[in-house]
Parts: C-alpha cells; sequence; structure tokens
C-alpha cells in the first residue's frame, strides 16, 4: 500500500509539476516581454525565440542527469583502479584483451548477435505471412505476440524449468526431458552441455523477440500496394514468387529496422543468462561479466567500467544505423 501511494504521489506530482512549469514559465516570459506596448513586435519576436528552450530545458537537463553524465563518469572510472582511488590509464582495457572470460563474452556475444535477431526476423516474417492468410490469424498472432508481455526475468524463470533435470528414472518435471524420457531417452542437464547450452539460452530470446518482430513486419506487408499484387498474380506469379519478389524486397527496409532493434536488445542480454547459468557453463556475455566485475564480492569498478564502455561501443554504430533506417522509412 505504501509503495502504491509514494507512486500514485510521484505521477500526481510530475504531472502538476510539467504544468505548473508551463504556466509559470510562460507567466515570466510573459511578463518580461509582454506582448503589448510599443515594442510588442520586438518583444513576440523574442519571446518566441526563447519559449522552445523553455519547454526543452528540462528534457535536455535530465537527458544529462541520467544518459550523458553516467556515459562519462564510466569512461572515468574505466581510467581509475578497482576503488576508484588511482588512475592507471588503459591498464583495464589491456586486462580486458587477455581476459579468458572476457573473451568468451565476446564469442557468446557474436554467436547471439548472429542467430538471435536472425532467427527472430525470420520467424517474425512467417509469422505475419500465414496469420495474415488465415481465418483465425488475430488469435495466432495474439498467442506469438504474448511472450513480449513477459519480462526477461519471468522467461528464464519458464524456460528454466522447461530445461528442468531429475535422475533418470524418476519424474521428469522439465517438459523437455519429460519428452525425453517419454520416448525412451536419458533425461540432460541442458543447460550445461556445452556448447549447446547457449543455443538453449538463446531460444528463449527468439521465443520472446519473434513477436516484436511479427507485428512490425505484419503492418508493412499490410502496407504494400494490392495493385502489385494483382499485377503479379495477373502475370503469372506464384504464391512463392510474390512473396520472395515482390513482398520480401518492398519491405526490406522495415525488414533492417527490425534486425538492428533486435540486434541492439541482444547485445544488452543479460537477465536471461543472469537466472538460467548465472554465466557458468561457457555462457557467460559482456552484460552479465560486467554485472560480475562491479557488484560480486569485492567490487572492481574499474574493471567492470570498462566492461561497459566495450558494451556502449559496440551497441552505438548499431543504434546509429537503425536511426538512419528508421529516418529513410520514414520519408
Amino acid at each position: 500500500m505504501e509503495l502504491f501511494l509514494l507512486a500514485v504521489g510521484t505521477i500526481i506530482i510530475g504531472v502538476f509539476g510539467c504544468v505548473l512549469w508551463f504556466w509559470g514559465s510562460n507567466f515570466v516570459l510573459d511578463s518580461i516581454y509582454p506582448p503589448r506596448g510599443p515594442n510588442a513586435g520586438e518583444n513576440i519576436r523574442r519571446a518566441s525565440t526563447i519559449r522552445p528552450w523553455l519547454f526543452l530545458g528540462p528534457a535536455i537537463l535530465f537527458l544529462g542527469v541520467y544518459l550523458v553524465y553516467p556515459v562519462v563518469n564510466s569512461l572515468w572510472l574505466s581510467l581509475l583502479n578497482g576503488s576508484s582511488t588511482r588512475f592507471i590509464g588503459v591498464d583495464n582495457y589491456t586486462w580486458l584483451v587477455g581476459d579468458s572470460k572476457f573473451q568468451e563474452s565476446m564469442i557468446n556475444n557474436f554467436f547471439w548477435l548472429l542467430i538471435v535477431p536472425a532467427l527472430s526476423t525470420l520467424f517474425g516474417l512467417i509469422a505475419a505471412q500465414l496469420t495474415d492468410r488465415i481465418r483465425w490469424g488475430n488469435i495466432g498472432k495474439s498467442l506469438i505476440f504474448m511472450p513480449m508481455a513477459i519480462s526477461f526475468v519471468g522467461a528464464g524463470v519458464i524456460w528454466k524449468l522447461i530445461y528442468e533435470y531429475r535422475e533418470p528414472g524418476a519424474e521428469q518435471i522439465g517438459l523437455l526431458n519429460a519428452i525425453v524420457q517419454a520416448l525412451g531417452g536419458d533425461p540432460q542437464t541442458w543447460l550445461t552441455l556445452q556448447p549447446w547450452n547457449n543455443f538453449f539460452l538463446m531460444i528463449v530470446l527468439v521465443w520472446i523477440q519473434t513477436g516484436f518482430a511479427m507485428v512490425i513486419l505484419s503492418a508493412a506487408l499490410r502496407g504494400i500496394p494490392e495493385e502489385t499484387i494483382e499485377a503479379a498474380v495477373l502475370d503469372g506469379a506464384s504464391h512463392w514468387q510474390i512473396f520472395f519478389k515482390i513482398k520480401v524486397p518492398q519491405i526490406m527496409g522495415t525488414i533492417a529496422v527490425v534486425w538492428t532493434t533486435i540486434t541492439i536488445t541482444v547485445l544488452k542480454v543479460f537477465d536471461i543468462v543472469f537466472v538460467m547459468t548465472n554465466g557458468q557453463w561457457g555462457t557467460q556475455v559482456l552484460a552479465n561479466l560486467m554485472y560480475d566485475w562491479m557488484f560480486r564480492g569485492t567490487p572492481d569498478y574499474g574493471r567492470g567500467s570498462a566492461i561497459a564502455i566495450v558494451l556502449m561501443v559496440l551497441v552505438l554504430p548499431i543504434m546509429i544505423w537503425n536511426i538512419r533506417n528508421v529516418r529513410k522509412e520514414m520519408r
């Protein structure tokens, strides 16, 4: 109850704070430059120049505090020792190059980047095409999209139960091992089987992101002009030719946006690995490695910050490319 009241109070303060700022800043500006009197024209011009900054000011301030400052501070911390008391230059980055866990994380992140966006986009495209052509398509879309409503932690717990292991002969509570045992096989500790355990983790994110890809690509497919499809049908094109040679090329920009958006999510993957394996048995990824150094045992803020900077450097180019693609799509 206390948290609920705190949340409601915060919302009320936020909304009324915005209203108060809007009204107060306009009142002060109009008092300084009144839109009347002998200098009315000049006052209106000056007020019009300043007014947008009154509204943008709070947003720029909050972005600076919550976005820019953490980046600058992380960069500075990465140049200090573990307790942030001594400047050591690029020693943390030199350590990263030779650290086996960092190398393992980079390799795993590479495979995550290679597999998850590709499979999510592919399954999303297939689901979008199929659900648009069948009568109960909307129900199918709802079911496929449903995992998007589950947090990564929740999805990790669900799939951990699916991979759950019990001794051979015992009753299997994990769905996968129950099926294997029913078919006469031996149950496996799926999450410790290297390197396949990485793929078992990736399936969780593919399961979540397919719904996202399906919704976006379905909207793009519906946006293709009917005249184009009808012309192809009249020319004798088959369903496969219409799909691969007409529909897919026309939504290629949207496919690229979906792929890069999922790629950014994949680079930051943490919750699923943390919940299911905690980075053990060869499943370490960059975000989980950063967490280990920053918050576990004796924290080493220097090394943790260095990993965070590497992660940001990897995400940044993809994000810029994604924003440019979105702008092209909007033109």
